[in-house]
């Protein structure tokens, strides 16, 4: 289904991205689901798939993780299933998130959809990463609160929550309503009746991830192998002391890995076209020739992009799944990446180069792309 979003971006982005939250009544007219409760609650059961079902009786909160093998144990009140990256699975739920690409696809992670009954939910807490939340089928009450420094505790050891705040919205929210919460505002929703929710998050990398796989990707391709050195040393009163202009020479070393703009770039584009949940890869048997995909792109066959593959450009390069696409023709690389259904006309010129086709043909044969007919 092809969803229209009713929202004035250069608006929104000015006034609320990562600044307020807001609520977008009727964002998606005359919203239809696309998934059902039980096509959810069969993915919670494939072991590939990430999936939770969290409850609360009496006060107390309980979390399991999937794969489940049953739901013959949960009553009619006060319970969630979530399950992450339906997207990955579902295609008619990936195109939840077109509508989204306002913001730029690397800031993109994946749709987290929940089914909850009435009660349900998973308590008052806060996120580290902006999310939009559309409301599906049924109602939920959403509460979000101002942001504020708050102490996090654990009711139980797999989640985290805070303690009830004041409320700066609170709504109940109907079928194509959408909420949008910016990092660090406490927020708890509950459902008012069996309610479908969709979950779009974006992804807010930290110092220490940045650091740690800039790190591996200098280890894996043997940089920074240049050894201090100090020609200019003088003698000094205290030999134990580390001189402030010898730290200053010893954090240049360090910086000048990150200041390779080729190394950096190089770098960045694996690791953010890393997907962060597994794909639901299915390689073709027998694997495409070359030949074929050149016959089959020519007489007007369509690629269409794996759900949940992330396929972005640095530069003038681009990256699928955390390996650069090395070719150089970057306009049909390019194509690659804005398009999620390609065409030959498209890729032009490049479907007449071998090497182009061998490189398409990897792409094609690994399951990241496929025909959609």
């Amino acid at each position: 289904m092809d969803y229209q979003l009713d929202l004035d971006w250069n608006d929104f982005l000015q006034r609320y991205w990562q600044k307020r939250p807001v609520m977008l009544k009727r964002g998606f007219k005359n919203f239809i689901d696309p998934i059902s409760p039980d096509e959810l609650a069969g993915l919670a059961l494939e072991n590939e798939v990430d999936s939770r079902l969290v409850s609360h009786q009496e006060g107390r909160w309980q979390v399991s993780h999937g794969p489940f093998e049953s739901y013959d144990h949960l009553g009619e009140t006060n319970w969630s299933l979530l399950v992450q990256a339906v997207d990955h699975w579902h295609e008619p739920s990936a195109a939840l998130m077109r509508p989204f690409r306002h913001i730029p696809d690397w800031r993109m992670d994946d749709l987290m959809i929940s089914f909850s009954v009435p009660g349900g939910g998973v308590g008052p807490h806060l996120d580290q990463y902006d999310v939009f939340i559309i409301q599906g089928t049924g109602r939920r009450r959403w509460r979000v609160g101002e942001k504020v420094v708050m102490k996090q505790h654990s009711p139980h050891p797999d989640l985290l929550q805070v303690d009830p705040f004041d409320a700066i919205i609170d709504e109940e929210m109907e079928p194509g309503d959408i909420i949008y919460i910016p990092p660090g505002f406490p927020h708890e929703g509950y459902s008012l009746e069996n309610a479908l929710n969709y979950s779009i998050g974006f992804r807010a990398p930290n110092g220490r991830e940045l650091v740690s796989g800039f790190a591996d990707y200098v280890l894996a391709r043997e940089l920074g192998s240049r050894r201090y050195s100090d020609p200019d040393l003088v003698e000094r009163d205290h030999p134990g002391e580390i001189l402030p202009s010898e730290l200053d020479n010893l954090r240049k070393m360090m910086l000048e890995l990150v200041e390779k703009p080729e190394d950096f770039q190089g770098w960045f584009g694996e690791f953010i076209s890393q997907s962060r949940h597994e794909l639901d890869l299915a390689p073709p048997e027998p694997p495409y020739q070359a030949g074929e995909i050149y016959e089959l792109l020519r007489s007007g066959e369509i690629l269409q992009r794996l759900g949940g593959l992330r396929v972005l450009r640095v530069g003038d390069r681009c990256y699928v799944n955390g390996e650069v696409i090395d070719t150089e023709y970057l306009q049909a690389a390019d194509a690659l990446t804005r398009n999620f259904t390609v065409t030959g006309e498209m890729l032009g010129e490049a479907l007449e180069d071998p090497s182009f086709l061998a490189m398409l043909s990897v792409l094609i044969n690994s399951g990241y792309w496929y025909f959609k007919d």
